[in-house]
């Protein structure tokens, strides 16, 4: 099935200041390599048949490039964000205004904080959602109530995985892969509950972003150091895309941070 993505290039990406632990504005980042293997992620995409959209990106914004963070779209319906962090308050407007200048009219400006899908995860019956660093548990049931869909709350409690999308990501509609440690114990209950099949991941294999992963149900676009999570996909029967995207991890964003799925 042909998905649709939003995706942001990195024209003005730099690591300038610190807002999670991977961020080390020391060290710095080299934009023109984050631009390259930002448009081999475009193009992994492009091959698999996926269509993408792209949204310009806007200077003094420099961790735009992580589209999933702008909104949430399901069934048409687009729930915008509302940043935590000063610094990147002004994309909140900025993918809303490209939706509603895309002809979208039923749209949410949250008021509660959310960071769109970074920690909002879509299966088929129902939305996972993250809380503990970013996003307010009170978003959860603002999106409950626009989206009209089922929200679960996971509560993430190690600060490396500091939305949902780092920690855990969809294989289809109806399963996902995780890493448990990432999770309260309570939530980890909640997904053994919720998915007894689900596929467990690895510390090392989480620490390097490897659950920051975007999987079209047969398809999963997964950072390529993530070695032991991409041999247990294969052994479910998933097609394995690994794709370098070490310079824009110095932000702390994989595939899925640079990929807003849009769902008509």
């Amino acid at each position: 099935m042909t998905r649709h993505y939003l995706m942001c290039r990195p024209e003005y990406f730099a690591v300038e200041y610190a807002i999670n632990p991977w961020m080390h504005p020391e060290a710095g980042a080299d934009r023109e390599v984050a631009i390259r293997q930002w448009e081999g992620l475009k193009s992994a995409y492009e091959e698999l048949g996926h269509r993408v959209s792209l949204i310009d990106p806007v200077r003094g914004l420099p961790d735009m490039v992580f589209a999933a963070n702008g909104a949430l779209v399901v069934g048409g319906r687009v729930f915008g964000a509302r940043f935590a962090h000063p610094q990147r308050t002004a994309e909140g407007p900025a993918y809303l205004k490209w939706f509603t200048d895309h002809g979208y009219d039923r749209v949410h400006e949250p008021v509660f904080v959310n960071e769109g899908e970074g920690d909002f995860l879509t299966l088929d019956h129902l939305v996972l959602a993250g809380t503990g660093f970013r996003t307010e548990v009170a978003a959860h049931g603002e999106a409950q109530e626009f989206l009209g869909r089922p929200v679960v709350t996971l509560r993430l409690v190690d600060p490396r995985f500091y939305h949902l999308d780092t920690a855990l990501f969809p294989l289809d509609g109806r399963n996902v892969a995780y890493y448990p440690g990432a999770f309260s114990p309570g939530s980890q209950e909640v997904l053994r509950h919720l998915f007894p099949d689900a596929v467990i991941a690895e510390e090392e294999d989480a620490a390097v972003l490897g659950l920051n992963a975007v999987s079209d149900g047969s398809n999963v676009v997964i950072s390529a150091e993530a070695a032991g999570l991409q041999l247990e996909l294969k052994r479910r029967g998933f097609e394995v895309v690994p794709v370098e995207l070490s310079e824009l991890r110095k932000a702390g964003g994989g595939p899925k941070c640079c990929t807003l799925e849009i769902r008509g």
